[in-house]
């Protein structure tokens, strides 16, 4: 077997594992979302800036008979396209919990506690800054780790620092992902309508039975997760939730086991070998139907051996990264600095609360509760991490760029305290990233790699 793998590498390239393609993605989409938000502010200051404000106010809506689900652009954006986004999320979550980093106690542990670090300590600094009035509800904006940010930038650094220590910030921010979800639904929820969420009540248990069922096409779940998401938009709970939601009920279990699948493509072998009376035929596929039918089979094969939720994943995946993300920055990054008094927004009460939450809070949070999670023996750092490059992966955690902005737009009514918010998140991102990567790279120069002691 491992000639054939050896045969294959020269041919189709190095055969990537799901969560190498997981950093790939991430690496990718932070780029990407880099620059997609250099352009939004470049073009939000510029004439076009009232064209491309007006643009996402625009309303659009989606109707059949008399009933119609009509919305402004932005609003398309943040609670249709970024139900995507959590369905991603949650197919995420569930892989890790079942086979991932997530899925052992012992290795969970460090990374929950640095997540669960993570959210408390800047939710703590914000309140400590705004302890009332309006400003306070914006607590949990401080709270979010932006992963496609805070892993491209990791990966990038990959040759300098130990492979284990991304791993590490990939499961952080999946758990820290899982903890603004949660806020999500229960605090930054509207008045509940009851009727609604008997529906989908109704509509989650039509989703258990297809999973218990044995129901693996997605045609199914997709029709579900679409109902789900119109009853959630009329029940006061955020309509993305319906994302992370059917997600959890997206099958994880393939038809074929590897086994089985091995049997299968020995059968499938065989006959092409023993039914092809001219191998020369072959040359051309139109006259060799046996061949044609083999490849048919092997294709299905290799898709009954892929769980559902793989599937689901890794055909989402580029649509989230480089369509979904990107037009959230686009319609929620813009800020027009031309028409604000920047030292007074600066001064703000809420941009600093941001700051001060996402840079110290996230740093002193993950690096921490981390600590104390080490040295009370319920966990242990990771393979070849020592603790200067946790406190490195600390301050990375506080760029907290798509889901800080998400719970901006449902923490503020108020346009003035959105911009203020905007202003801390792009502050503290920035901060948090090259403290970040200075960090890094300072442990790396001063041959710190091997010091296990706490800086």
């Amino acid at each position: 077997m491992k000639e054939n793998v050896y045969i294959l590498e020269p041919l189709f390239g190095r055969m990537l594992s799901p969560f190498e393609q997981f950093l790939r993605r991430a690496t990718a989409g932070g780029i990407i979302l880099m620059s997609v938000t250099v352009a939004t502010l470049l073009l939000a200051n510029s004439p076009w800036g009232q064209f491309l404000h007006d643009f996402w106010e625009q309303r659009a809506g989606i109707g059949i008979g008399g009933f119609r689900v009509e919305m402004t652009l932005h609003h398309w954006v943040n609670e249709g396209l970024m139900a995507l986004f959590f369905l991603l999320v949650g197919l995420e979550l569930k892989r890790e919990v079942l086979v991932g980093e997530l899925s052992s106690l012992r290795e969970a542990v460090l990374p929950v506690v640095a997540a669960v670090g993570g959210m408390v300590v800047p939710a703590i600094l914000y309140i400590l800054v705004n302890r009332d009035g309006v400003e306070a509800k914006g607590w949990g904006i401080p709270m979010a780790t932006d992963i496609a940010f805070s892993l491209g930038i990791l990966v990038l650094l990959s040759w300098r620092i130990p492979k284990s220590l991304i791993v590490f910030l990939a499961a952080l921010a999946i758990a820290d992902d899982l903890g603004a979800v949660l806020l999500i639904a229960l605090y930054y929820s509207t008045s509940l309508d009851i009727g609604a969420l008997k529906g989908a009540l109704a509509i989650l248990a039509v989703l258990a039975l297809l999973n218990r069922g044995g129901i693996r096409h997605p045609l199914p779940y997709g029709v579900m997760g679409m109902a789900l998401w119109l009853v959630l938009l009329h029940s006061g709970i955020h309509a993305t939730v319906a994302g992370v939601l059917l997600a959890f009920f997206i099958p994880a279990r393939p038809v074929f086991t590897p086994v089985e699948f091995e049997q299968r493509l020995d059968h499938l072998q065989e006959t092409l070998r023993y039914e092809v009376e001219d191998p020369e035929a072959c040359l051309q596929p139109l006259k060799c139907p046996v061949m044609a039918t083999v490849a048919q089979n092997v294709e299905k094969s290799a898709k009954a051996v892929q769980s559902p939720l793989q599937r689901m994943e890794h055909h989402l995946s580029p649509w989230v990264t480089f369509v979904v993300i990107p037009l959230f920055a686009l319609s929620n990054a813009g800020v027009n600095f031309s028409n604000m008094e920047v030292s007074r927004v600066l001064g703000q009460p809420v941009t600093w609360g941001i700051v001060l939450g996402l840079v110290l809070g996230k740093f002193a949070g993950v690096s921490g509760f981390s600590w104390f999670a080490v040295k009370c023996g319920f966990a242990r750092l990771p393979s070849g991490v020592c603790w200067h490059h946790l406190v490195g992966v600390a301050w990375l955690a506080g760029i907290g760029f798509t889901m800080s902005l998400f719970i901006n737009e449902l923490a503020f009514d108020d346009p003035g305290m959105a911009i203020q918010a905007k202003v801390g998140i792009l502050l503290a991102s920035l901060l948090a990233g090259t403290i970040g990567v200075a960090w890094l790279l300072a442990v790396a120069s001063a041959g710190k790699d091997d010091d296990p002691s706490p800086p």
